[in-house]
Order: C-alpha cells, then sequence, then structure tokens
C-alpha cells in the first residue's frame, strides 16, 4: 500500500484528511496522540542502545524492500548459502518493544488503534512518526537493533532449522518493490541504490530464487495463487489528488511475502515449542463455498460441494491460463468469499485453526510491530520466551486483546475504503452520466456493489441490482457522487463483455 505523508490532500475544495480525521473518530479509532504520548515521545530523541548481549550482524548485506514512498521499515532480509544446496535465509525485525514499553502512553494509543490507517487524505501511524519512521524503523545507513529469525530452506521450500534472536544490524538500500522487480524481470537495469553496494544484486537473485520455492512448496500443500489489485492514489506535485491507479503484484513483492509467510510461522512454532501462549492470524472454512462453488460453475469449472484448498488454488490456476486479464478480478470475488481473516488466542496446550488461504496452521503476526500491534503483542511474548521470564499477557489478556484487533482492524479497513471511496468520488465528480465496466463485489441485504477500474473506485448499484452476485461482470452508468459521505452510485446497463 502507498504511504502518503500527512500533508492535507485537498481538490475542489475537499480536505481529504479532514474527512480521514473524521472518518477515524466515527469508526471508534483515535486519529490523534494523546499529549502524555506527545511528551513520552519528545522525551527519547535515540535508537535503543546496542549493547554485547546482542549478536553484532550488521556486517551482512541486509537491505528492506518496500513501496517506493515508505518510511516505516520493518524488516529487512538477507541470504547465506549452506552446505547441501540449502539457503539461511535471515529476516531482521525492527525491535520496537525496546522503545515502547507496554504501559507507556504511547503504548496505550498503539493499543487502542492496533494499526496504522493509511488513506488517500494521509496516514494516522499507530506509532508517533518519530518512532515509526524514524527511531525503530530500520532504516538505510543507520544501525539498529532488531529480532532476527534465522530459517534454513532447503531447495524444495521446505523451511527446517530455525531461530529467533536478537542482534545488531545495518540496513545498506533502501529499495523499492517496483524498480527491483523489473531488474528481475530483466526489463530494466539495477536501481541505483541496488547498483551502489557491490555483491547486492547477486543476494537479491538469491532470495528471489529462494522465495519461488518457497512459493512452490505453499502452492503444493493447497496456499491459493490469488492475485488482487488495489488502489494507489497518485499526488500532482501540489499535493492535490490526481488519480486513483491499480497497484498491481510483481516479482519483488512476493519475494517480501513469501519471506513474512515463513517468519511468521516459525515464530508461531518457536513460542508453540516453549509452551508460550500468543496472538495467531486465521481465516478459518471459507464463509460462502458455496458461492465459490457457483462461481466455478459459470466458467464451466466444477469444486466439490465441502470447502477444498487444494482444489481450490487448482481451479485459480487453470483460470489464471485460460483467462490472465480476468484473473485479477476472479481473484477478487474469490477473496469477498473467503471472508476475512482473524486474530485469536493461541492458548499453550490448546489446538488452533491454520490459515485458509495461506495452507498454513502456524502464522502469528510478527514482523510489521510499527504498525501493527499484534506483532508488538507477540515480540514481547517472544522476548519473554528468550530471556525465560513470566508473559508479558495472560491468556485471558491474550483472549480479549485477539477480539479487539479483529474489530479494529476490521474499522480501519472501513476508514481506508472509506476515505479511497472520497477521494474516488471526488474524481469521478465530474463524469456523471458515463457508463464503466465493472464486477460485481458484494451483494447482501446491505446493498449491491460494484468495482470500475478507471479510476480504480467502488460503488452502490442503487437501480437494476436484483440477480446480481459477487464475481458477476456488469455495466454501469454514474448516477451520483457524494464526496464528504464517500458515495458513489450505479444504475445497472447490461451485462459487460
Amino acid at each position: 500500500m502507498q504511504r502518503p505523508d500527512n500533508a492535507p490532500r485537498k481538490r475542489g475544495g475537499y480536505d481529504l484528511h479532514a474527512i480521514a480525521w473524521r472518518a477515524m473518530q466515527a469508526r471508534g479509532l483515535e486519529p490523534d496522540f494523546s499529549d502524555a504520548a506527545k511528551r513520552e515521545a519528545a522525551g527519547v530523541d535515540t535508537p535503543a542502545p546496542i549493547d554485547g548481549a546482542v549478536r553484532d550482524l550488521r556486517a551482512l548485506l541486509w537491505a528492506s524492500i518496500d513501496n517506493d514512498d515508505s518510511r516505516d521499515l520493518d524488516q529487512l532480509s538477507v541470504a547465506a548459502p549452506v552446505e547441501g544446496g540449502a539457503t539461511r535465509i535471515l529476516v531482521a525485525i525492527a525491535d520496537v518493544d525496546a522503545l515502547v514499553k507496554a504501559g507507556s502512553a504511547i503504548d496505550a494509543h498503539a493499543s487502542a488503534n492496533t494499526t496504522s490507517v493509511y488513506t488517500a487524505g494521509g496516514v494516522f501511524p499507530m506509532l508517533p512518526e518519530k518512532f515509526s519512521t524514524g527511531l525503530t524503523s530500520l532504516n538505510p545507513g543507520e544501525d539498529r537493533v532488531a529480532m532476527v529469525v534465522d530459517m534454513t530452506i532447503d531447495e524444495s521450500g521446505n523451511v527446517g532449522a530455525a531461530d529467533i534472536y536478537r542482534a545488531s544490524v545495518h540496513n545498506r538500500a533502501k529499495l523499492a518493490y517496483d524498480s527491483v522487480a523489473a531488474w528481475l524481470d530483466g526489463k530494466a537495469a539495477a536501481p541505483a541504490p541496488l547498483a551502489a553496494v557491490a555483491g547486492l544484486d547477486e543476494q537479491l537473485r538469491t532470495q528471489d530464487r529462494v522465495a519461488q520455492a518457497l512459493k512452490r512448496a505453499r502452492t503444493a500443500r493447497g496456499a491459493l495463487e490469488l492475485e488482487t489489485t488495489e488502489a494507489r492514489a497518485v499526488y500532482a506535485e501540489d499535493g492535490a489528488l490526481a488519480n486513483l491507479l491499480a497497484d498491481t503484484p510483481n516479482r519483488a513483492k512476493t519475494v517480501i511475502e513469501d519471506f513474512m509467510i515463513a517468519a511468521n510461522g516459525v515464530t508461531a512454532r518457536f513460542l508453540a515449542a516453549r509452551h508460550v501462549s500468543t496472538l495467531r492470524r486465521v481465516l478459518r472454512t471459507p464463509e460462502r463455498w458455496d458461492r465459490i462453488v457457483a462461481l466455478a460453475a459459470s466458467l464451466g469449472d466444477t469444486l466439490p460441494a465441502t470447502a477444498d484448498a487444494p482444489a481450490l488454488n487448482a481451479f485459480l490456476v487453470r483460470r489464471r491460463a485460460a483467462d490472465p486479464a480476468r484473473f485479477a478480478d476472479l481473484s477478487l470475488a474469490v477473496i469477498k468469499l473467503l471472508g476475512r481473516g482473524e486474530y485469536v488466542a493461541d492458548v499453550s496446550g490448546q489446538a488452533c485453526e491454520g490459515h485458509f488461504g495461506l495452507a498454513v496452521r502456524d502464522y502469528a503476526h510478527s514482523t510489521a510491530p510499527n504498525r501493527r500491534f499484534p506483532d508488538l503483542v507477540t515480540q514481547r511474548m517472544l522476548k519473554a520466551a528468550l530471556a525465560n521470564a513470566s508473559a508479558p499477557y495472560a491468556n485471558a489478556e491474550l483472549e480479549t486483546l485477539a477480539e479487539h484487533c479483529t474489530a479494529q482492524e476490521d474499522a480501519a479497513n472501513k476508514v481506508e475504503r472509506q476515505v479511497q471511496k472520497s477521494a474516488a468520488a471526488l474524481i469521478l465528480s465530474s463524469r456523471v452520466g458515463q457508463v464503466f465496466d465493472g464486477l460485481v463485489t458484494g451483494a447482501s441485504a446491505k446493498g449491491t456493489w460494484a468495482r470500475i477500474l478507471d479510476p480504480m473506485a467502488e460503488g452502490r448499484v442503487i437501480r437494476g441490482f436484483a440477480g446480481l452476485d459477487v464475481g458477476d461482470r456488469v455495466r454501469v452508468k454514474l448516477v451520483s457522487t457524494d464526496v464528504e459521505r464517500g458515495f458513489i452510485d450505479f444504475a445497472r446497463e447490461g451485462t459487460a463483455p
């Protein structure tokens, strides 16, 4: 996701930052830090100290890969070959707990919102920017203390021996997804920060090879090969909103995603082996499997009557090959029908559900503590386990946190969607009466929704929606827009080709 700064985003007399601020409040989120949190932040001016108790890994070729404008850098990665064709992958995760202590005023804000909120009107960070983009961010050219997930991955993509420990690290290059992907695909020269570090090109090619092996192994276990398209806000030089464009997956994003999934699995197993409870991320059995079966049937394919991840993925692979141009639309429909993930308390000694979409049973969010509170909770549980200390959160507290984090993440997603709709309504306000091709993304008693791609926007179908369901292609006419409320209304005009 693109991460604009907090400058007001104005166009046509509308202030998207103000709209986002009000949306935060309406959804039970805190848009501003308390005075106490501001005082705490003002009293900290240096990163966590590096002492002899941590391993010194600053000589390794660590690098970050994220969005072009990302400033809250949560993780770095590096690879090292080992005997037998395997590879060590090390993922360094920002040690946020070193500066943000449980029970502090800053922690209170983080635990209230539980996530940073990224909108077209600006960012509402979970932690003060002084921390999330500075003192706890793994910024280029800076020494930082980090939690390191150290895992050995064989040529088949299986994770073997693994360990977790604290270490000092040094980011050699801040890289961006799009330019690294273009280089990996042979479509462009190496970006300047990559070319400037001797040996980093070979390092990233090794990471790409290992990530592809990880992906193949997960796919064989039934992980879903979905391809989604998100909206990216584009701004003019004066800060005015110019457009909402599709932000598509690429090879560099896949590298980071696969490493994070593997690291989160190692974290979950590390804690389970030490009988430490924590939070996990799960996606239960699909809520609307019957509709997924019907969607497959409408495309001339079949799926079993009961939820089956390998069968669903085989169907997705066939559809990607048969109709690559529309695969992102199909993926979006399937994601909507799968239902949303949630946090649960993984209490030691009790069985815990896995993640249907990722085909993993062990998945603890741990790799983004600058912007997700569950990851900070997991980090504190890890540090307590490493120190053989008492767990900082009791089981009952974890259960309450799981429900709260799920609810707040849902609220944050709604804020992001609402502000994106306001941004889209702003862009579309001069195009009332035009007809667009769209995809039905929601259909329930609450209403029917369709998404268009130019600009990327979602609106309610207020006329002609009878019989429409998720995944249907439809042609819609823009009837009206309401920027303040983020309303975009369509009328059905027919079936899209």
